[in-house]
């Protein structure tokens, strides 16, 4: 199957699935969100969700978290590091399965951790989704706050 279409919100590089855009949802009073769409497909009906960095939640297809995985198995049991990142990565996750109308539950600690109470921002980032409180990720992702200027000169090399 190929995409082509720069409007869906993963697109299939290569055989690999490139997550993009940006998609406002909301939590119901269970904790359940709805999933967006043009995600569904290749998230596959069990993904896992877990802790992420800068107070949001990541979320992984089995493939893909798998992948991960293995690249955190392969560091050094001895490296203190390495062991509290696991800890954090691995004891945070769950697996969620969506329901016949594209829904899951985030569990109240995965929500508690990234402050989701109502509005959500589901952020597609290449082989991951974010999902973030909708007022922390305007705030961390105004110009006000953020430079796409200075961050590049600080990753020079890398673009």
């Amino acid at each position: 199957m190929e995409r082509n279409d720069i409007e869906v919100g993963s697109l299939l590089k290569g055989g690999e699935v490139v997550f993009i855009g940006e998609y406002q949802h909301t939590l119901d009073a269970k904790g359940r969100m709805f999933v967006p769409s043009k995600f569904r497909e290749d998230l596959g009906d069990s993904f896992i969700v877990t802790l992420g960095l800068d107070n949001c939640l990541f979320a992984f297809s089995s493939e893909e978290f798998d992948k991960l995985k293995l690249k955190l198995d392969s560091l050094p049991i001895s490296n203190k590091d390495a062991r509290q990142f696991a800890r954090f990565f691995f004891a945070g996750a769950c697996e969620c399965e969506m329901d016949k109308q594209g829904r899951i539950m985030i569990p109240a600690k995965l929500r508690n951790y990234a402050r989701l109470e109502k509005d959500v921002t589901v952020v597609g980032v290449s082989t991951r989704l974010e999902l973030w409180n909708t007022q922390k990720w305007e705030e961390e992702h105004s110009f006000e706050n953020f430079s796409p200027d200075v961050l590049s000169e600080k990753m020079e090399g890398l673009l």
